[in-house]
């Protein structure tokens, strides 16, 4: 029995203009009220997504958003932490390295802020994320010893991407950090072993539920693993064919209604 939906943003549950739908947030809403808990699973922060959880009504005392790609399970209300997961300074160096050799452009974030790295040129992370602080500093100036970070991010115009940074990323880095694609002009470098299955298997476990009551939609990388656990994974038509690969379904595209699409079809009785 489905008891969790989990929903990545981009090119998932929000259209081409970064919206969620007047249909998808009916759905949604409609199923929230019915008891089924209604989960966002992003890379950002909750503070830059706030506005859709205002909007899906997720703000009781028991609702949860995924943060970090599965780093970071937050409450909504309180902001706690019911499960952290990090990366130190020391293991980010790597990434600093490669960022610098390519003279690509770096960010990285803590579970606060960001810091925009400024030993090499600008990023454009700041189009991309909205609702946080962005801090200017070189990568020899940040917090070590024991400050925790969420990740490292590349936000680079999608054909630069394509063409220059993901064919240039070594081996040996992949096996030092879990390196994903997120959206077409955004690279992630996470903690090995981070995603967004982990998350979602702290907050399962939180309810006393298992993957059997979780059904996840997604589109790329950074979704592969949940699509994969899920009792139904559901890939929208827009998704890359190496997460429609572990798909249970498929459902239209994110400018179709996608994700409503697929809700009202499965859950008709509580419609």
């Amino acid at each position: 029995m489905i008891k969790m939906i989990a929903l990545d943003m981009d090119n998932t549950l929000l259209n081409s203009q970064k919206e969620i739908s007047q249909r998808n947030e009916q759905v949604l809403k409609r199923l929230h009220e019915q008891g089924i808990k209604v989960v966002l699973c992003t890379g950002r922060p909750i503070n830059a997504i706030w506005p859709y959880i205002e909007q899906l009504g997720l703000t009781t005392a028991d609702d949860y958003t995924i943060t970090f790609n599965g780093g970071l399970v937050v409450n909504n209300q309180t902001r706690d932490a019911l499960s952290e997961h990090g990366i130190t300074k020391d293991k980010l160096q790597a990434v600093f390295v490669f960022a610098k050799q390519h003279d690509f452009s770096l960010d990285v974030l803590d579970f606060d802020r960001v810091y925009e790295i400024m030993d090499m040129p600008r990023s454009i992370y700041k189009t991309i994320l909205k609702n946080i602080e962005f801090e200017d500093a070189n990568f020899s100036d940040l917090p070590g010893d024991d400050h925790v970070y969420a990740k490292a991010i590349m936000a680079i115009p999608a054909e630069k991407m394509s063409r220059e940074v993901l064919p240039s990323v070594p081996d040996e880095l992949k096996k030092q950090v879990n390196v994903v694609q997120s959206q077409p002009m955004v690279l992630e470098f996470l903690p090995n072993g981070v995603n967004k299955s982990v998350g979602l298997a702290a907050l399962l476990q939180h309810y006393g539920w298992g993957f059997e009551n979780l059904m996840t939609f997604g589109d790329a990388d950074n979704d592969y693993e949940m699509i994969r656990d899920a009792g139904d994974g559901v890939v929208m038509a827009n998704g890359l064919a190496s997460v429609k690969k572990v798909a249970d379904h498929l459902t239209a595209a994110n400018d179709e209604d996608g994700v409503a699409v697929y809700l009202e079809n499965y859950f008709a009785t509580l419609m």
